[in-house]
């Protein structure tokens, strides 16, 4: 069924699941609250109310303002609800000052930004923090940016950024979880716990779930091009962490803008209304992206502003980003009666819930005696910065070479080794480079204190005849090939020229790769003998690769995006369906000779494979798992549906360090479900756990199998558990293990 179709047939029994209550902890649940919002609701007029959906950016000639000079008149008037890119304490309370003194009832502004990955403690970017499957890790980082924005007044970070990426071209990608709903489910809860806490102190700030829906899957990885997506897969992948995060207690979500099925993501009532709100009871704010509702008209569903106005507003934006369109034509849009008044009381409704959950009534000013910037950043946030770093740098490759040791002399070359600002990534918000230590500098204070000479290069040509190793440190540029309006067609790691010249000096060759996506590194791989994806690492950067380089640190990160042997092969990821014609038992290295080998799913001169598959990663550390053992070799489907308890099987293995040297395993539980109703993918995660294990230690590690883990959307498009074969594997990554069979009966 095509979405565009959906909005006539919101009747139909089928298109509803059980609605999720929402979370009756959150604040937005609170009586108290809807008690206020309605008295105060009671005392605006129309403008006023109109005024609470719209945002504006400070700082620029935007909207009917003339940058900052206009907007304490507007303020003034109840012409504004919200200011973001306004940065400075003193600035927004000044402008707090205007909205709580001078309008007629002091609803105080909330101030937002992109508060991505940091705000000036900046870690490493989103897809590395993935990298760390650390959700706790990525919990605190969210703590230590919400305690540091809030210092500025900064009550409302547009993040996280929780849409499922499959496809390595899309520059996005950086900003998010990756490939796997479930991984990015659990993402997505630790950002929101960080963010916004208990919602009790000024240090917490609300989070922006974002881009609902769909923006991930952009056609050719073109960043804001069209998406085309089955309701089923939209449920099943898409869908996911948007739920989790709405259950998290989420106050505000932000609108896509991509169309989704030939309806534009911020004027589409099947997400937006539906979905949403009706499903899901979701009670917070959705503010459109920037611009989103001004640009329906590019797309083709409005044929000018005020077109826009009503088909936004009505398909469920609460919250006009930088469209202008809701300030221009909503009054007329109501006195005409081609938008109902109870429509945009409702908006209202979830701006001010949203702002009185926040607290902002009785605390609307910022702390302008204390400030993110006085001084430098504390140690403990450095460490944090510096553990998160560690754990998200993933090991690709090793032959032996790595912790460094007996290595009296090392070439560095590439551009990277001193970049400050590029460690910083994208969306580095109030990052700067002076806090940033690269690998020149702690490097430098390394083997100064161990003896060992480090010469730097900008390539080969530097490599002194004498040096015992070459690292070779390049990648991307963070600001111009990563992150929005940063799409690639070709994935080859810039500076690859520098890993062929270097490999001709017969010496070990380390390659640092720093990128906010997967590389295509195929043509350089057979050149290297150790390969290190750093991403962009945040201001620790340096101490943090010198601990992994030295073996101080072991590595633990694992992919959370494939790596793909060609572009060819995007969008590539591991929980795909496997087709009538699966290439299984088929030898792929060469092309196809013969019936026997073409007539397949496959390429004709490529590998099916990606180059490092989704979960992968080496550590210094070996690893060995034993086959899976489970409870029960069968479970009643009947009773998995009605959650009886009984019905879970126990799913565990042992896992052994086999090495000399403790290290973290990620552990992971994969699932695969064969004689169902619809085609399910070959193998998806359902679990994993972080072991830290001694040398030659040996722990038990046990995962559910229950309905949580089991239900899908079936052929009714009805979430249930049905009758099938299941393979399980507890393993190390998602192409690797043995697996245990169980039966799913009636």
């Amino acid at each position: 069924m095509k979405r565009s179709a959906i909005p006539h047939l919101l009747c139909l029994a089928l298109l509803f699941a059980s609605p999720t209550l929402w979370s009756q902890s959150s604040p937005l649940a609170d009586p108290a609250i809807d008690n206020k919002v309605e008295q105060l609701l009671k005392q605006m007029t129309l403008d006023e109310k109109i005024g609470q959906l719209n945002q504006y950016s400070a700082g620029a000639p935007t909207g009917p303002g003339t940058g900052r000079s206009g907007y304490p008149e507007m303020i003034a008037k109840g012409q504004v609800g919200s200011l973001f890119n306004l940065i400075g304490a003193k600035e927004a309370n000044a402008m707090q000052h205007v909205a709580v003194e001078k309008s007629r009832l002091h609803i105080p502004l909330i101030f937002g930004l992109d508060v991505i990955h940091g705000y000036r403690t900046i870690f490493p970017v989103p897809l590395a923090l993935s990298a760390s499957w650390d959700p706790t890790l990525i919990e605190q980082t969210a703590r230590i940016a919400a305690r540091e924005a809030s210092t500025d007044g900064i009550r409302w970070t547009f993040s996280p950024m929780v849409d499922i990426a499959r496809d390595a071209r899309w520059g996005r990608i950086v900003e998010g979880g990756g490939e796997d709903p479930y991984l990015g489910s659990e993402i997505a809860k630790a950002y929101v716990h960080g963010y916004q806490g208990d919602l009790k102190s000024p240090d917490d700030i609300a989070a922006s779930v974002k881009h609902f829906v769909g923006y991930g899957a952009a056609e050719g990885g073109r960043d804001y091009n069209t998406t085309e997506i089955s309701e089923r897969t939209l449920r099943e992948i898409y869908l996911r962490p948007f739920h989790v995060a709405a259950d998290a207690g989420a106050l505000t979500f932000m609108s896509a803008f991509n169309s989704l099925d030939e309806v534009p993501a911020s004027a589409n009532p099947f997400t937006l209304r539906q979905v949403l709100r009706k499903e899901w009871n979701f009670k917070g704010m959705v503010v459109s992206d920037w611009q989103s509702l001004w640009e329906l008209e590019a797309h083709g569903i409005a044929n000018d502003d005020r077109m826009a106005a009503e088909r936004g507003i009505l398909a469920g934006v609460d919250m006009d980003m930088e469209g202008n369109v809701y300030e221009g034509h909503l009054a007329e849009l109501v006195k005409s009666g081609a938008v109902p008044i109870s429509v945009v009381d409702n908006a209202v409704r979830n701006v001010l819930r949203v702002k009185f959950a926040l607290g902002l009534f009785d605390h609307p000013y910022a702390d302008d005696a204390r400030s993110a910037f006085d001084g430098p950043i504390t140690a403990q946030y450095r460490e944090a910065a510096r553990k998160a770093a560690e754990e998200s740098f993933v090991l690709l490759k090793n032959d032996k070479v790595l912790p460094l040791t007996g290595v009296h002399k090392i070439a560095v070359i590439g551009t990277m080794a001193d970049n400050a600002e590029n460690m910083l990534g994208s969306w580095d918000a109030q990052g700067k480079p002076n806090d940033v230590i690269t690998l020149r500098g702690a490097l430098t204070s390394y083997a100064s204190a161990h003896n060992i000479e480090v010469t730097f290069g900008a390539d080969a040509s530097a490599v002194p005849a004498d040096a015992d190793l070459i690292l070779v440190a390049i990648g991307e540029n963070a600001s111009e090939m990563t992150g929005e309006a940063a799409s690639r067609t070709h994935l080859g790691i810039p500076g690859e020229e520098i890993i062929d010249a270097a490999a001709k000096l017969g010496k070990p060759v380390v390659l640092l790769a720093f990128s906010g996506r997967p590389l295509v590194l195929t043509p350089v791989e057979p050149k290297l003998n150790a390969i290190l994806e750093a991403w962009f690492p945040g201001i620790e950067a340096g101490p943090a690769l010198v601990d992994i380089l030295f073996g101080v640190a072991n590595p633990s990160g694992r992919l959370t995006a494939t790596f793909p042997r060609s572009v060819g092969q995007e969008p590539l990821y591991y929980n795909a369906l496997s087709t009538g014609r699966p290439a299984t038992g088929v030898d792929l290295t060469h092309p196809p000779t013969n019936g026997d080998e073409k007539f397949h799913s496959r390429y004709i001169d490529e590998q099916n494979s990606p180059l490092y598959p989704f979960g992968f990663g080496l550590s210094y550390s070996t690893f060995e798992f034993s086959a899976p053992q489970v409870s029960a070799s069968a479970a009643s489907a009947k009773a998995l549906n009605s959650n009886d308890p009984k019905s879970e099987i126990r799913v565990s293995a042992v896992v052994k360090n086999t090495s000399d040297r403790a290290g973290d395993e990620i552990v992971q539980f994969y699932i695969r479900q064969r004689g169902t109703s619809v085609a399910r993918p070959v193998r998806e995660l359902k679990g994993f756990q972080r072991v830290s294990l001694a040398a030659g230690e040996s722990k038990t590690v046990e995962f559910a199998l229950g309905r949580q883990q089991l239900a899908f959307w079936n052929i009714d498009m009805k979430e249930l558990v049905e009758p099938a074969k299941v393979s399980v594997w507890i393993t190390s990554d998602s192409a690797s293990g043995t697996p245990a069979e169980i039966e799913v009966k009636p």
